[in-house]
């Protein structure tokens, strides 16, 4: 397994993964797979240039196929720059139970913790995704919120649980 940053000439391995996440977990995402298949190549490239605030990194599966994927984007504001949100995290059913979700997030809050001013990292996870929640906690992750109805898929709500880590 490789995790590495991702960039433009990932787009391609990028959207195929990332359509995969709002395909197979709707739930999951604030975004949708209709809106997200419609973005042209470049515009997801666009999206995978990284710089100071804000980067996406991903995960290579032995055979140097991107199979994991999760963003990391600090705030603006000068007075919200302390803080930082990791997004879109996701690893395919078939990478899944190899440590790649785990790999993934180490080596953001790393990456994180490098930054100059930054303390914290914030992110939203499904209330009833146990594993997720449990590989959250795991890495010094705490609840500190709940987000009635957060989410509205095919007429269900979903609840998130609002994390943080702080160092």
């Amino acid at each position: 397994m490789e995790i590495r940053l991702l960039n433009e000439s990932d787009a391609h391995s990028y959207q195929q993964v990332r359509l995969g996440a709002l395909k197979n977990n709707p739930e999951a995402f604030g975004s949708t797979f209709e809106r997200e298949a419609a973005f042209p190549l470049d515009f997801v490239a666009s999206r995978l240039k990284p710089d100071e605030d804000q980067f996406v990194l991903g995960a290579f599966q032995d055979g140097g196929s991107l199979a994991g994927i999760v963003t990391f984007k600090r705030e603006e504001s000068p007075k919200m720059r302390h803080r930082g949100n990791l997004y879109a995290m996701y690893v395919a059913p078939e990478a899944r139970g190899r440590g790649m979700a785990k790999s993934l997030l180490e080596e953001l809050i790393r990456r994180a913790r490098e930054t100059d001013g930054l303390e914290q990292i914030h992110l939203a996870v499904v209330t009833d995704n146990g594993p997720a929640r449990k590989l959250y906690t795991s890495l010094g992750f705490k609840v500190y919120g709940t987000e009635p109805r957060a989410l509205k898929v095919c007429g269900k709500y979903y609840d998130e649980d609002l994390m943080i880590l702080r160092w």
